[in-house]
């Protein structure tokens, strides 16, 4: 092990102790967890969004079917957890609704012109992506402006939460659920092209770690691995600072969110996973012999477009109920019927997306800038 992985590695370990001297072990673990999310995502290149690019684009189902694999894994221990523990632990059970479905389809979209979602924009921020930077910077803003809308847009109308358990119970629900799983990797299997259906050996090894490291949030969490409520509180803090009165808000002035506002962000469960996994991300990135192949040069009105598509990633996420963690990947490892429906209408959304990208990220040339 080179010197420079050992010095990347204490980095860590300094950061684990120092949030645990000052939040509690529990915040200490919980920053390590999203350093080993950070690790994973970024050193295995394991991700949401450039899967689903392969599969619409080249038909490559490989990493699509390694996200399934990671969210049946999840389950099969997820809901014995929450069956045995139904006072400590919660699920990521959401309703479906006019507004969800809306944001899902949006955020799909969005994902595919910065070519990231929630942890995404986190990964290639901290790997020091600058569009990865910007895309978080809307992010941030979006989430928090949609928790200001957030009353107007659910009360379009929605149903009832409805989650596997509720359905066919706690052990009928999680095969339901793995049944679910099965049939939709088949049908990707089908529809694959020949010698993409098989995810590499780097792909089992990830999809594996993922699923033990949100086993590992749910316990310590109390909930599942979730992205989008800490970017908001980001910019509802920030908000506060210059001046902004959240208290008359329906979203902040509710007394969960409000003691979490007025709380240190070392206190916030999102939050400490967030900043984990941005720290795990650096880390890979610094501990490379080589550093990555370097962004292309965009026009002013190509960071304008990565700009907004931050934007409308928050904005949607919030109305959506998650993006693709908090939504995707714990809502169906969890049982929710809303993470299937989001699934459903972020991929339409993406195949949209796709099309919106070469229009909107116009490089630097393509307008005879100097690059």
């Amino acid at each position: 092990m080179s010197m420079r992985r050992i010095g990347l590695g204490l980095v860590a370990l300094v950061l684990v102790l120092g949030v645990t001297l000052a939040a509690g072990p529990r915040a200490g673990l919980l920053v390590g967890v999203g350093i080993g999310f950070g690790l994973v995502l970024e050193g295995l290149r394991f991700g949401f969004a450039g899967p689903w690019r392969m599969m619409i684009v080249e038909r490559d189902a490989r990493g699509l079917l390694a996200q399934l694999l990671a969210i049946g894994v999840t389950a099969a221990v997820a809901f014995p957890l929450l069956a045995a523990a139904p006072g400590e632990l919660q699920a990521a059970h959401a309703p479906v609704g006019l507004a969800m479905i809306g944001g899902a389809f949006v955020f799909g979209a969005a994902m595919m012109v910065v070519m990231g979602c929630g942890s995404g924009t986190l990964v290639n921020a901290g790997s020091g992506n600058m569009i990865g930077l910007v895309a978080l910077l809307g992010f941030v803003a979006g989430s928090f402006l949609g928790t200001l809308h957030l009353g107007w847009w659910t009360g379009l109308g929605s149903l009832p939460v409805i989650s596997a358990q509720s359905i066919a119970g706690a052990q009928g629900g999680l095969w339901l659920t793995l049944v679910a799983l099965g049939l939709v990797a088949a049908f990707l299997v089908w529809r694959a092209a020949p010698g993409k259906r098989l995810p590499a050996a780097r792909l089992w090894w990830a999809a594996g770690l993922i699923a033990g490291l949100a086993i590992l949030n749910l316990m310590i969490a109390g909930q599942p691995w979730g992205i989008v409520y800490g970017l908001g509180l980001w910019g509802a803090k920030v908000a506060q600072a210059g001046g902004a009165d959240l208290a008359a808000n329906a979203f902040w002035g509710a007394p969960g969110n409000a003691a979490r506002l007025d709380a240190s962000i070392l206190t916030d469960i999102t939050s400490l996973t967030n900043i984990g996994l941005l720290v795990g991300a650096f880390l890979v990135m610094r501990g490379r012999a080589a550093p990555g192949a370097p962004v292309a040069p965009l026009a002013a009105r190509g960071w304008a477009g990565v700009l907004v598509a931050g934007l409308l990633l928050g904005y949607s996420a919030r109305l959506a109920f998650g993006c693709n963690v908090g939504a995707f990947f714990s809502g169906i490892s969890t049982g929710s019927l809303h993470g299937w429906m989001w699934f459903a209408a972020a991929f339409a959304g993406s195949v949209w997306g796709l099309k919106l990208r070469p229009l909107l990220l116009v490089p630097a040339r393509a307008q005879g800038v100097a690059a």
